[in-house]
């Protein structure tokens, strides 16, 4: 009896001591899952479930398990993390490829790499503090829940600053103008439009969510606007299937798309009394960041404000020639 006595307790030693070696080594990991819900007012999605993984880092905006808030004064230490959310999917802001050709990104949690405008910006503002760049991919409506949320400190990502976005995130200086164009196909009705009194009657469409669906197809007198598109691919896949004859967009999207579908052309009105009409805060692209967030938004436009015209138009032209796949 005292053998097997002896036996069990050593048993049910191993049991508790292997129990908590587990649970040790759970800790350590310091890997966290977080289930965010937003409430109900975010504009661009409604009740989104973002699943949360946070590691025991710091970020750039001064998160972390252990470490306090660093200050701006110099260089933050290396191991400082700048997480930025991009869609990878809307060239030639950014985009996914398979290669890190051009010096394209890893996309954290994917195995695949980001490039674009956006990620040379990022680029150049991590190179300027000495930061590493992490870049995370969420779907267009998930942008800004995610700089909601504090699942990444800021998105780059192509966003203009609507009034909507702003009740929710705060906004960096514009680092790109992107005028307001019209594409049609070539050989169209609308193919010599010099006014956008010119696309009158005109079937239409654009990406959901955007400025674009929302305010400038409105102004095509007695246009008749189809449904919106979840993104930019499927946006000129239905114009050069002939689903409606124009898409309204920015200028970069446009030249970019120009470059992947050669039968399209684009309409620009600018310069003319007939052109859409844009407050300049809805062609102004900016950097989304948390609201009260003051001192990494006063870092990034530290970073903008060095950035001369020619050098964002240089990137740009940089962008739209390298893409290997102009939209994926």
């Amino acid at each position: 009896m005292n053998r097997i006595s002896a036996i069990t307790c050593a048993a049910m030693c191993l049991f508790f001591s292997c129990g908590a070696a587990a649970q040790e080594a759970d800790n350590q990991k310091g890997v966290l899952s977080e289930t965010v819900l937003l409430g109900e007012k975010e504009p661009e999605t409604e009740q989104l479930l973002i699943q949360k993984e946070t590691g025991n880092k710091t970020t750039a905006s001064g998160t972390s398990d252990e470490t306090e808030e660093w200050t701006p004064a110099g260089k933050p230490p290396a191991s400082q993390i700048l997480t930025v959310a991009m869609e990878c999917d809307f060239a030639p802001y950014n985009w996914e490829q398979n290669t890190a050709e051009n010096g394209a990104v890893p996309i954290h949690y994917e195995d695949s790499y980001a490039f674009g405008y956006d990620v040379l910006v990022a680029q150049k503002i991590c190179e300027t503090y000495g930061w590493q760049l992490e870049i995370l991919k969420f779907n267009w409506d998930a942008l800004v829940p995610a700089v909601v949320s504090g699942t990444v400190d800021c998105a780059i990502a192509g966003q203009s600053v609507t009034d909507d976005r702003l009740s929710y995130v705060d906004f960096t200086q514009p680092y790109y103008r992107a005028s307001i164009v019209a594409v049609t196909r070539e050989g169209s009705d609308y193919a010599d439009a010099q006014t956008l009194s010119d696309l009158t009657g005109a079937s239409c469409s654009s990406q959901e969510n955007t400025v674009w669906y929302d305010e400038c197809l409105q102004q095509i007198a007695d246009a008749k606007i189809k449904e919106a598109t979840e993104d930019i691919k499927e946006m000129f896949d239905g114009l050069d299937k002939e689903e409606y004859d124009i898409v309204v967009t920015d200028e970069p999207t446009a030249l970019a798309a120009c470059e992947e579908y050669p039968g399209l052309k684009i309409l620009d009105f600018s310069g003319t009394d007939d052109d859409f009409e844009m407050a300049d805060e809805e062609v102004n692209v900016a950097i989304s960041v948390k609201k009260g967030d003051t001192k990494l938004k006063n870092q990034i436009n530290a970073v903008l404000a060095k950035m001369t015209a020619q050098e964002r138009t240089e990137l740009m032209s940089r962008v739209i020639e390298s893409q290997p796949y102009t939209i994926n």
